[in-house]
């Protein structure tokens, strides 16, 4: 039996190697460019009559990035702030906003928190809002300061802590919301039933917290037994929590992580003959993973639940951003990152719109006009509600699977819908 067994072994240690090679990939990426210029600090009228403040002058207005362009979200931090980019270029190209330049100064903290601090403090003085944000451990560190600067702030994080913040904007839904939809979808459609466990993978912080209350509520409520396997964004291999799981008996596996994380745990988990089905968070996903070793089980196991459509969506706003992106960064890969960046750029710029139509585009006029908006859809997917600070934006949640041939490397499973018992959760939540 010994000479076989080694062999498996060695073929494992070589997939994980292989694995591990293809995910370094993932990890490199493009360089930010940063710009640095004072404004006034207290605010004024402009020549036109329309009142200024940090981050605005007669001919500019500066947004702030900070973003991971050297990180474990490198990959979705450089296809954000190139669409963020694009959206500048072509709201430039088409006379600016409130007759002024659009200028993005991007700030690279590789998700280091004490990096994140230091760059804010390096441009907030400078900016009127931020369409960027990178991470929950990173917003975190930053909430009182923003609520103070009353910066208009669009997270790319989608944590429930972070609501209820006035100037901060979880665009779309949060992490528990999508998670009560992957618990619905696996008992829906994957044959789930009472008394079955679910194994949950997860980031320690916010993120991984945040789901984790929501898949525990669900599957409270569907009879299941959460297995929770809690992480590092360190952690690259997950044998070990794929050994836990498989000797649970779980019969499907959520992961609220990166896509290292997922690639690894669904690699593992197929070639151990733990194949279930896997739902990630949208963060868990990127196009890269089906270039690896694992695309197989990942086409074969994986879902992933997001607040927005697939790049490949039909959409028509979604088809006009992809061929822009496509003619612009024509070696780069459409992926979430993209979707989420642009949206969070249109939403930004309908704003300052509205900002500049009601005669101020000093920082606490651009919150109060973005807080205005009750129903507000750029054709990126579902429309939200911005009204009521303590509450998402949006509720409806896609599934998505991969398509290593669609744009994006994955195409919509199910529509955006809502799931059974969200707006139960939400009352309870408020109680």
């Amino acid at each position: 039996m010994k000479p076989s067994h080694d062999h498996t072994h060695r073929a494992a240690q070589r997939s994980r190697t292989l694995l591990a090679a293809a995910l370094a990939a993932l990890l490199l990426a493009g360089t930010g460019c940063s710009s640095k210029a004072k404004t006034s600090d207290s605010a004024g009228d402009g020549a036109d009559g329309v009142r200024t403040g940090p981050g605005v002058t007669d001919k500019t207005i500066k947004l702030g990035a900070l973003t991971d362009l050297t990180g474990p979200y490198a990959t979705l931090g450089k296809s954000i702030v190139q669409a963020q980019q694009m959206w500048a270029d072509e709201v430039n190209a088409d006379g600016g906003i409130c007759d002024r330049r659009v200028e993005i100064v991007v700030k690279d903290h590789g998700y280091d928190v004490q990096k994140a601090v230091t760059a804010y403090a390096d441009i907030s003085a400078d900016v009127v809002a931020l369409p960027q944000v990178i991470g929950s451990p990173v917003m975190a560190a930053l909430l009182d300061d923003i609520d103070r600067d009353k910066v208009l702030t669009f997270p790319q994080a989608w944590a429930a802590s972070l609501l209820d913040r006035e100037s901060v904007q979880v665009l779309g839904t949060t992490y528990d919301i999508d998670m009560i939809a992957a618990v619905d979808f696996l008992t829906r459609t994957k044959g789930l039933a009472k008394g079955d466990r679910i194994g949950h993978v997860y980031f320690e912080g916010d993120y991984g917290a945040n789901a984790l209350e929501g898949s525990q509520w669900a599957a409270k409520k569907a009879g299941l037994k959460v297995v929770g396997q809690k992480i590092k964004a360190t952690d690259t291999d997950l044998s070990a929590q794929v050994s836990a799981l498989r000797k649970e008996g779980v019969k499907a596996i959520l992961i609220s992580a990166g896509p290292a994380q997922t690639a690894s745990l669904v690699g593992v988990a197929a070639s151990r003959g733990l194949k279930v089905p896997v739902v990630s968070s949208a963060p868990g996903y990127a196009p890269q993973l089906m270039k690896t070793p694992a695309a197989p089980a990942l086409a074969a196991m994986l879902n992933i639940v997001s607040a927005a459509p697939a790049a490949s969506s039909d959409l028509p706003g979604v088809r006009k951003m992809v061929a822009s992106y496509k003619k612009k960064y024509p070696d780069a890969l459409v992926d979430a990152g993209v979707l989420s960046g642009y949206n969070a750029a249109q939403i930004m710029g309908a704003d300052l719109k509205k900002a500049c139509e009601g005669g101020s585009l000093a920082r606490e006029d651009v919150v109060k006009a973005h807080r205005a908006q009750s129903n507000v859809d750029v054709g990126l997917g579902t429309a939200q509600n911005f009204s009521d600070k303590a509450q998402p934006a949006s509720t409806s949640t896609y599934v998505h699977k991969p398509d290593a041939k669609a744009v994006g490397a994955a195409v919509n499973l199910e529509e955006a819908h809502a799931a059974p018992g969200v707006e139960e959760y939400l009352a309870s939540r408020d109680e």
